[in-house]
């Protein structure tokens, strides 16, 4: 019979392997923020960290590349957080409601009103684009932080994983709610918003995550470099001009560009899990 520490060697071994071949890129992307433009160019590059991480780092953070006019990562840091954080609180703070309409009240077309809102999930920001960015040209959102997130708030996902939990809520709670005198605003503020909060904390995550990683949007809504999101300057400092690509500050903008969303996560690590996993509240 296997023991169990030498049960575990062989599922251990594949981990390590898959957070080696995951980590490795952004190890690399570190090594080459801290070397300078000829030794990166130098094939092959020293995969040793140099002394000029910090230095380069700074000079990304405050003073961009000629190839985004100068913007600094700072600012296109600024921009993507500013979208995120209002992508992922604007589509929490109308999918619970939504989902709390349908499922408590009673009202015509009940069901219909949630099939419509289902069958959006069939028409993401890539097939209504034209049309989308139409509307947001007249009403003047263009270049402004609503233009590059009020378009994307709108969530089915979240509407959809708030109904199937707030049906898990036993009626004898709802019962016992009325007979306390608790109205339907009561009865979500004092009950049914503490009972999802882990729900919201996983949605949370994940929609942040969707809201930094937005490339085609926020490359339509925006033309003028001081809206840049990180995305969209990371792309731009490649780009195909005659100025020199520097790779050392494209680097250091890669690492602070995965810190954000690093750190989100971590943070609320236990309350995702809880949210993803847990049965029973």
């Amino acid at each position: 019979m296997v023991s169990a520490p030498r049960s575990a060697i062989v599922p251990h071994a594949i981990l390590i392997a898959g957070l080696v071949i995951v980590l490795f890129p952004i190890f690399v992307a570190f090594v080459a923020a801290s070397h300078t433009l000829p030794e990166i160019l130098n094939a092959p590059m020293s995969l040793v960290p140099g002394p000029h991480f910090l230095s380069n780092t700074i000079e990304a953070l405050y003073a961009g590349t000629v190839k985004t006019s100068g913007t600094p990562v700072a600012r296109m840091l600024f921009n993507s957080a500013v979208m995120a954080l209002a992508i992922a609180i604007g589509k929490i703070a109308i999918s619970l409601p939504s989902a709390y309409a349908v499922v408590f009240f009673r009202f015509p077309l009940r069901r219909t009103c949630f099939w419509a809102i289902f069958v959006t999930l069939m028409l993401p920001v890539e097939v209504r684009i034209m049309p989308t960015y139409r509307i947001a040209a007249d009403l003047s959102l263009i270049n402004s932080y609503a233009g590059l997130t009020l378009p994307l708030i709108a969530s089915a996902t979240a509407t959809l994983l708030f109904r199937q939990f707030f049906l898990t809520i036993p009626d004898e709670l709802v019962e016992a709610a009325k007979i306390d005198g608790a109205g339907p605003w009561r009865f979500l503020v004092d009950t049914v918003v503490p009972l999802s909060k882990t729900n919201i904390a996983a949605l949370f995550v994940i929609l942040f995550i969707y809201g930094w990683n937005q490339y085609l949007w926020p490359l339509l809504v925006t033309d003028t470099p001081a809206m840049t999101t990180i995305v969209i300057g990371m792309r731009q400092m490649i780009g195909n001009g005659d100025a020199e690509t520097e790779w050392q500050l494209i680097m250091a903008t890669a690492i602070l560009a995965i810190l954000p969303p690093t750190a989100v996560v971590v943070l609320m690590q236990r309350w995702f899990v809880k949210g993803l996993v847990e049965a029973e509240k």
